[in-house]
């Protein structure tokens, strides 16, 4: 993906696009609050049916009334109004590393967008301070753990919302420091929160959303990595193209497997007969499994991503606040928006794709590696025969990286939601782990970066063996910019840096749009 060319994401009620996020959490396109009269009308519509509701006695959750299974205690009017931002500090209890930066921004962008919907009876000046954290680079510290998906991310969002009033940490021009201060060297004023408003911060799905929504990205990116990978091995394995033709996807019309077929038989165009690159050996007929089935391994992926994507955007555009009023006729509705489930599915289906994707590129990895497999490349793909530099290993201890990476990415698919546990004086007795979900997708995406970096790493030394890659142009062209991240392996060295520097082309260049 590009980087957006908006000048700016406009929140007006309507549908954010999934671009229009990545493009606020990860290039920091300005986010600008509408001034339209009809927004700003809808907006106060049901702030007023709050304050009208609170003013006649009705028990609105959460703020005449105490949180999850306390809400049976009622609170007079004079202290409801004062009560609210209680709810930021006794969640104040996340640990664990911090959520990235770009997951941060994501998830207040999610916020916004939420609470625009016009259901929460929160004031446009929340959504106008949110979004000038967002376009001043203020992220808030929040740690990783602690939410069980339902009531929405209750702990995470409440770093979120204490940072807006001047307290608890953020990041702010490359540093950690107390959030009144980075307000005070930005010029904004901490934010005083009207009744609902703190609950209608955390009361919701936009952080297990915001990670989903860069784990999506991320694995589109990952997808299209692996895809290369597979033809430069293709290409140095000798291996029969054939398998790809689109026949055979047109014969299982998935439109992944079709995707990906067809990209590695652009990729794999030749300036002579392909089968004069191919074994002729009479039992490399048919590739191994990790080659020849990985249009149907890879497309899973594909089309995996093209329903986890609408669910994220639907979720992203969701009024998942509680309670929500009836604009209409201003109707207190004490509902369950704030159930993370879809998300959860959404991330656990990713995760098992993507582990799947890791793992093929592995086998694949060891297919090249292997004297007795790689037909003909010399074993751990070992480039130097001077006898007087000693005995090297080439890429031995790459493969084992590798199968630990993968190791790792398949234990992790563990669905997530499967672990539903009942908490908070069993009020919140089925729980969607979304978030947790969603981390373990993210944690997943970096494994698979890492297995597929190794794995073009790997294909690429293969091919300055094979020495003919520029018979496959557009093969030929990969492994230009392949070389430019990292020189080909002569004799042993550390490659802890040319993994993470293939990482990052990976996940942040459009490094492989070479068509």
């Amino acid at each position: 993906m590009k980087k957006n060319s908006t000048a700016a994401v406009v929140i007006d009620g309507s549908n954010v696009s999934f671009d229009d996020i990545i493009a606020v959490a990860r290039y920091g396109i300005p986010v600008q609050i509408s001034k339209s009269g009809k927004f700003v009308k809808m907006m106060e519509r049901t702030q007023k049916m709050l304050m009208e509701s609170m003013r006649k006695g009705v028990p609105v959750y959460g703020v005449t009334t105490g949180y999850g299974k306390s809400c049976g205690k009622r609170m007079p009017l004079d202290i409801a109004l004062k009560n609210g931002v209680n709810i930021f500090r006794f969640h104040g209890c996340g640990t664990g590393d911090p959520i990235g930066i770009e997951e941060t921004r994501a998830a207040m962008l999610c916020r916004i967008i939420c609470l625009a919907r016009g259901y929460s009876g929160v004031s446009v000046a929340l959504l106008e301070h949110l979004a000038d954290f967002l376009n001043c680079g203020i992220t808030p510290v929040v740690p990783c753990e602690g939410s069980v998906g339902a009531s929405g991310d209750l702990t995470p969002m409440s770093y979120i919302g204490a940072s807006l009033m001047g307290e608890r940490e953020v990041i702010y021009r490359g540093e950690i420091m107390p959030a009144a201060k980075a307000l005070k060297k930005a010029e904004i004023k901490p934010y005083r929160y009207l009744p609902k408003e703190p609950l209608a911060m955390v009361n919701g799905t936009t952080t297990m959303t915001g990670i989903a929504a860069l784990a999506v990205e991320r694995a589109w990116r990952i997808l299209s990595a692996a895809v290369y990978a597979t033809a430069l091995s293709v290409h140095a394995l000798k291996g029969n193209a054939q398998h790809y033709h689109p026949v055979i996807a047109q014969a299982k019309p998935f439109p992944g497997q079709a995707f990906v077929a067809a990209q590695v038989v652009l990729l794999l165009q030749t300036k002579i007969s392909a089968r004069k690159l191919e074994d002729d050996a009479l039992e490399t007929l048919q590739d191994p499994y990790s080659l020849r089935c990985a249009p149907q391994v890879v497309g899973v992926l594909y089309d995996g991503l093209s329903w986890i994507k609408k669910w994220v955007e639907i979720e992203a555009n969701s009024s998942n606040d509680n309670p929500i009023f009836d604009p209409a006729t201003g109707e207190v509705l004490m509902g369950g928006n704030f159930y993370g489930g879809h998300i959860a599915f959404a991330m656990d289906g990713l995760k098992a794709a993507l582990a799947s994707v890791a793992d093929m590129c592995d086998r694949q990895i060891m297919l090249l590696v292997t004297p007795n497999l790689n037909r003909g490349l010399p074993g751990d793909l070992v480039r130097t025969t001077n006898k007087k530099m000693g005995l090297h290993h080439g890429f031995k201890a790459m493969s084992i990286s590798s199968s630990a990476l993968t190791a790792e990415a398949l234990k992790a698919t563990m669905p997530a939601a499967s672990f539903s546990r009942s908490t908070e004086s069993h009020n919140q007795d089925k729980v969607s782990m979304g978030t947790i979900a969603a981390r373990d997708a993210e944690r997943i995406c970096t494994l698979t970066e890492r297995v597929v970096s190794i794995h073009l790493l790997a294909a690429a030394q293969a091919c300055d063996i094979r020495n003919n890659i520029n018979v496959r142009p557009l093969l030929a062209r990969l492994m230009k910019n392949i070389r430019a991240v990292s020189a080909p392996v002569v004799e042993d060295r550390a490659m802890d840096k040319d993994i993470e520097n293939m990482c990052t082309a990976i996940k942040y260049s459009d490094f492989f749009g070479i068509k």
